[in-house]
């Protein structure tokens, strides 16, 4: 026989329990969220890098100029930082701080109302444990009844009608323990199923270990009523939620002030013709008609007077061809060649830019307007939920209260009625065995026992739940 304690229940339904996993879950996002804020403050940094490529062809510069081009490749990078500021980076930090301790509070009032529910139906299983054990009694008084009632027939001072009113009496008895079996399984089934797990054997081989005494309340209501106000989980929830909501409206109202954004970023380029015969054609035909000018120039000079000329070979040398002019001379087309050998990581870099905005919005629409209204709205429909759910716990503390004070008067009162349906039973008894009773009085005596008892047992745990609900409301253990 395996036993499972209160405090075991509760632990594993705080482990396993689908609900409170969920709710539990939303601690991480809002930490995340938290962590976000706070990264809004620093400068966005990234890098990319790129190729490309341009076939080759004709280039049309108009009027019917055109120029033979060869296909190009090319990589490029870049590498730049953001820094953004605003009022709703600025406020970002407080505002999601405000809505983590919401969330925590909410895992706290989830925690609240997963205890009630574990204890409310362990109560449950326990309450239907005692009725089962009343029904094994009511069974073993019935057979009791029927074997004194065949005797009395054997000897001939009974008759088989009573004999078979005890039949009667011990089959009902019967099936009423088997009912009470079953809601006592159906019981232990609806707790392994607020706990969030399947029951680990059968559940006629689970036996709960805790028990629970009863003791008078001493309680006071105005205590509880204050202790409610600034204890209970779901009202501290509703009021974490209510600052987070009133520091929305101040984030939405900035907005309305001016934003700050400093840029800055370093780039680089390569290009490369993959035809470079064509390159060295283009560098031929561009250094010829370089020669050729520096030639006409050096003709222009040498009609002034006191003017000195270069000469046709100076100038070809200049243009770096060889002395005929006619071609490119060896180390001029390997710089030509090597200048063009860049893809891809011969990046040409470009000078580091830094730029700095201030931006005053002044008109964009009736967005900003907007949004201030609907924060200042959800602000104050989270304050009257808050007063609201005040005004309903405070109402649950003192209908509880009154509850557990009823719940213990009854238990006294059923006691009473129990002891005088057992001493009623006692007499039909002794008068049925002396001859002077019925069967019919011993029926309905035992029927008045098992009542009774059926009764006193639930208005014990009658007592314990209204005490559950009662904590559950305040927010804390109240029994000694």
């Amino acid at each position: 026989m395996a036993t499972l304690s209160l405090a075991e229940a509760l632990q594993q339904a705080r482990n396993n329990n689908p609900t409170y996993l969920s709710r539990l879950n939303n601690a991480a996002t809002a930490r995340m969220q938290v962590r976000n804020a706070y990264g809004g403050l620093l400068p966005s940094a990234s890098v990319s890098a790129g190729m490309d490529y341009t076939g080759s062809g004709q280039a049309n510069f108009g009027q019917g100029f055109t120029r033979q081009t060869s296909a190009v490749i090319g990589s490029n990078y870049s590498a730049g930082f953001q820094w953004q500021l605003d009022g709703g980076r600025l406020m970002a930090p407080r505002e999601q701080k405000a809505n983590q301790r919401a969330v925590d509070e909410e895992i706290g009032a989830e925690d609240n109302a997963l205890k009630f529910r574990i204890t409310d139906q362990y109560l449950s299983v326990l309450q239907a444990t005692a009725q089962v054990q009343v029904a094994r009694q009511q069974v073993e008084r019935n057979q009791a009844f029927l074997d004194l009632a065949n005797a009395k027939y054997r000897v001939g001072q009974g008759t088989l009608i009573e004999v078979r009113q005890a039949e009667v009496q011990k089959a009902q008895s019967d099936v009423l323990l088997l009912r009470n079996l079953q809601a006592e399984a159906v019981a232990k089934l609806e707790l392994f199923n607020r706990i969030g797990v399947a029951p680990p054997i059968t559940i006629d081989q689970i036996a709960l270990s805790d028990s629970f005494p009863v003791t008078e309340p001493s309680l006071a209501l105005e205590g509880l009523l204050s202790q409610a106000a600034d204890q209970n989980p779901e009202l501290k929830a509703l009021r974490a939620r209510e600052r987070a909501a009133r520091i929305g409206v101040t984030s939405a109202k900035s907005e309305f002030l001016p934003s700050l954004s400093l840029r800055g970023g370093w780039s680089g380029f390569t290009q490369q013709a993959t035809d470079k015969s064509l390159l060295l054609r283009q560098s031929l035909a561009g250094a010829i008609g370089s020669a050729q000018s520096c030639i006409f120039q050096d003709s222009l000079q040498a009609l002034l007077p006191g003017h000195s000329v270069q000469g046709a070979a100076a100038c070809y040398a200049s243009a770096g061809l060889n002395g005929t002019g006619t071609a490119l001379t060896a180390q001029t087309r390997n710089a030509i060649l090597d200048g063009n050998s860049v893809f891809p990581f011969e990046f040409t870099k470009q000078p580091f830019s830094i730029g700095l905005t201030v931006s005053l919005p002044i008109f964009t629409g009736f967005g900003r307007s907007l949004r201030l209204q609907q924060a200042r709205e959800f602000a104050r429909d989270a304050d009257e939920n808050t007063r609201l759910r005040a005004l309903a716990i405070r109402t649950d503390v003192h209908a509880g209260f009154i509850g557990v004070q009823t719940a213990y008067k009854a238990i006294g009162v059923q006691a009473q009625s129990r002891d005088a349906a057992r001493d009623q039973l006692r007499l039909a008894q002794d008068r049925y065995r002396l001859g002077s009773g019925t069967a019919l009085e011993v029926s309905d005596a035992q029927n008045s026992v098992e009542r009774a008892e059926g009764d006193y047992v639930n208005a014990i745990y009658d007592y314990h739940k209204a005490l559950a609900s009662l904590e559950a409301s305040v927010g804390r253990p109240l029994r000694p």
